[in-house]
């Protein structure tokens, strides 16, 4: 459980073992070769000019012959010096005349003159390493030194300083005391760095535990938990992406809040709307079987009408209702179609006439002269007209106007339905397009389930426009809209023709 709760921590910590374990076991091979590398040089440095003393004292080569008594008698005196070294005769190209090494094991025919000249430039001064004729890859630490007779170069001297024995011996000897010393040293090192290294990442990543703390609170209800500023620090990403997720969440979850109580208004404003037409209904057929024989034929006629005309709003209702569902779900695709939007507000301006007039309402179209055709689906466009022409009938008084105005924008027809009504309070505009949302205009009581201008928000969204609402207490209200012109190769078609554009 600890580990799984803690296991980013325990996976640095393990990375970082294993980096250290790396690093400490480089550190021994890398120690133990500049080790040897130094032991060698500093056998070289002691030995250098031993080949140049030698041929101070004995002649190897007389007239080019090769003096084999002088060699052996020269071996044995060295051998007391440095009872190690093997003694190399060569001529002058590095091939080997003779040698003092133990017989069968000399390999080599030549050696290199490239370290010999180099060393006899440098007077041994510089580390450098001389080919083994006993190992053909390896190379050694050497003396060596050119043999001259009547002022010309006969051969070299040439003197491997560590025998094959000698480094087996002390090799093993030198790697077992670096192996000691560098495992005791790296054993220390180890402990100590990897405490400081735990106890480094436990700092360093306190401001992630308290990012995953936070994350938890939010997790069990605390949805006020953000990352702070000064957590962010190290993962500004994560907390910022982090901190927006959440907001988001909580918005989300606050829309749910609000669709749900706005779900429960509209079951209860619907409930409210279709109880009363079937009660009206109900009422009115239970008095007509009731007075079935005293009834007379206007009082017969009347309720018959009563009962239509709730039952055309019984019908309009649930029309809405399965239109919004149908719009909701992106079930309608539009067919647009170019149509000269003045001829379609002056169809739908007719068909109000008779309601206006009996409210003493007075319809006008305002619009410009050749306008052009608009592309767009006639029955949306038509059902969004009559939304707004009902929203304005219900809320303009009894001598009030409603005016269709028809302008040109650019390349977009504007369409404004606008009335003479109470008005919008300001702070309910931007919330009337709002699913089951009802305006509460200034003196009038609403009317219907509020699905009339949601409608309308959501056709005009299926043809990629927008409305927007221009309202003040007592000066009315005004719904404005823009559809998109018609253009076919650059020129506009327009009422009488006359209107064009050039391509």
């Amino acid at each position: 459980m600890i580990f799984s709760k803690n296991a980013l921590y325990w996976k640095i910590s393990a990375a970082l073992l294993i980096l250290l374990v790396v690093l400490g076991m480089g550190y021994l091979f890398i120690s133990s070769y500049i080790a040897q590398q130094y032991y060698q040089e500093s056998i070289q440095r002691l030995h250098n000019g031993l080949a140049k003393t030698a041929l101070k004292h004995v002649k190897p080569l007389i007239k080019g012959e090769i003096q084999e008594a002088v060699i052996k008698d020269y071996l044995h005196s060295t051998m007391v010096i440095n009872p190690h070294a093997e003694i190399y005769l060569l001529d002058p190209k590095g091939k080997i005349r003779t040698h003092a090494a133990p017989k069968g094991k000399v390999k080599l025919k030549k050696v290199s003159l490239q370290p010999i000249q180099k060393f006899i430039e440098t007077k041994g001064k510089i580390f450098i390493k001389g080919d083994d004729p006993r190992h053909p890859k390896a190379q050694k630490v050497f003396s060596v030194a050119p043999i001259i007779e009547d002022n010309k170069l006969t051969g070299y001297l040439y003197i491997i300083l560590q025998s094959e024995e000698d480094v087996a011996v002390t090799s093993g000897l030198f790697g077992s005391y670096i192996l000691k010393l560098g495992a005791n040293l790296f054993f220390l090192t180890l402990i100590g760095a990897l405490f400081f290294g735990l106890l480094s990442i436990w700092f360093l990543t306190r401001r992630l535990r308290n990012t995953i703390q936070t994350v938890q609170r939010f997790k069990e209800g605390d949805y006020k938990a953000r990352i702070s500023e000064k957590d962010r620090v190290d993962f500004p990403v994560l907390a910022d992406t982090y901190n927006e997720m959440a907001d988001t969440i909580v918005a989300n979850i606050n829309e749910l809040k609000s669709v749900e109580n706005l779900r429960r208004e509209l079951i209860a404003n619907v409930s409210h709307d279709l109880r009363t037409p079937l009660a009206i209904v109900q009422g009115y057929v239970e008095t007509l079987l009731i007075k079935e024989n005293s009834i007379s034929k206007e009082e017969r006629k009347k309720y018959l009408e009563i009962s239509l005309s709730s039952l055309g709003k019984l019908a309009k209702l649930i029309s809405q209702l399965f239109e919004y569902s149908k719009l909701e779900a992106k079930q309608i695709e539009p067919h647009k179609e170019p149509f000269f939007i003045s001829e379609l507000a002056q169809d739908v301006a007719a068909k109000y006439q008779i309601i206006a007039k009996e409210k003493s309402i007075a319809i006008h179209i305002e619009k410009n002269e050749n306008l052009p055709l608009v592309f767009a689906d006639v029955g949306l466009v038509e059902r969004v007209i009559q939304n707004l022409m009902d929203n304005a009938l219900n809320y303009t008084p009894r001598g009030g106007t409603i005016a269709i105005e028809l302008g040109l924008v650019d390349n977009h027809v504007k369409i404004k339905i606008k009335d003479s009504g109470a008005g919008i309070p300001k702070n309910e505009q931007p919330h009337i397009f709002e699913r089951y949302r009802r305006a509460s205009r200034t003196g009038k009581k609403s009317k219907g389930a509020g699905l009339g201008l949601a409608i309308v928000k959501k056709i005009l969204e299926l043809h990629n426009t927008s409305i927007e609402v221009k309202s003040k207490i007592n000066e009315g209200t005004a719904f404005i809209f823009q559809l998109p012109a018609y253009q076919t190769g650059g020129r506009w078609t327009a009422d009488g023709g006359r209107l064009t554009l050039d391509g």
